[in-house]
């Protein structure tokens, strides 16, 4: 996986934010796709904190944490924040932040 690379790259921990690319990327091909039109992933860091933002072509369709599916599951679990925001049109983004310094995962804010 070419994230996976970049995150080596930049000496990042790998574990979670790949299992988080992982779900975020598979919701955008399964649920998002429109034929013709691919997803985006972007991946930026800052000294504390990386983020990871996946844009797909379907803004009308957003994302719910559901009993069906994992996916989302997963990165409520993994991730220390995560959201959707409108992207342009007619793009979503789907987000998660995971935190690069020891925070205790029960006491972080989560945003959905």
């Amino acid at each position: 996986m070419l994230a996976a690379e970049q995150l080596r790259a930049w000496g990042l921990p790998l574990e979670v934010p790949e299992q988080i690319i992982a779900e975020l990327a598979t919701n955008a091909v399964t649920h998002g796709r429109v034929p013709g039109r691919d997803f985006k992933l972007a991946l930026t860091i800052t000294p504390d904190t990386l983020l990871i933002e996946v844009t797909d072509a379907r803004g009308d369709r957003i994302p719910e944490i559901r009993d069906a599916g994992r996916g989302l599951v997963l990165v409520e679990a993994l991730a220390d924040r995560w959201g959707v925001r409108e992207g342009p049109l007619p793009c979503k983004v789907v987000w998660a932040e995971v935190s690069l310094t020891p925070v205790s995962r029960g006491s972080a804010i989560r945003r959905a």
